[in-house]
């Protein structure tokens, strides 16, 4: 049986762009950034080159330690993928935790 309620993210790469630290109305600490990954992967027995750009945001906890960051700095990154908006199906990264690698 395949468990659909899965959806975690693990990606490492580099911070290319950081906002400024927002807070919500609610008064909930967030970071928008974006991460530059670049990896080779395995695809069908051969080694397939990835290159991706992945648009992200962080959340409380999380959005107070990125915003520490500087762009350029290489991440682990960890969280779970969600359409931007109700009206946005673009995937964005929801981050819950981030390291400095």
């Amino acid at each position: 049986m395949i468990d659909t309620q899965v959806n975690r993210c693990v990606i490492d790469g580099e911070l290319i762009e950081l906002d400024a630290l927002r807070y919500t109305p609610a008064g909930v600490a967030r970071v928008g950034l974006k991460i530059r990954h670049a990896s080779t992967q395995q695809e069908a027995g051969i080694a397939r080159k990835v290159e991706c750009d992945i648009p992200a945001i962080s959340l409380d906890k999380a959005a107070l330690a990125a915003s520490k960051l500087l762009p350029g700095q290489q991440v682990r990154v960890e969280g779970f993928l969600a359409q931007r908006s109700l009206r946005n199906t673009q995937l964005i990264l929801h981050i819950d935790n981030i390291i400095l690698k």
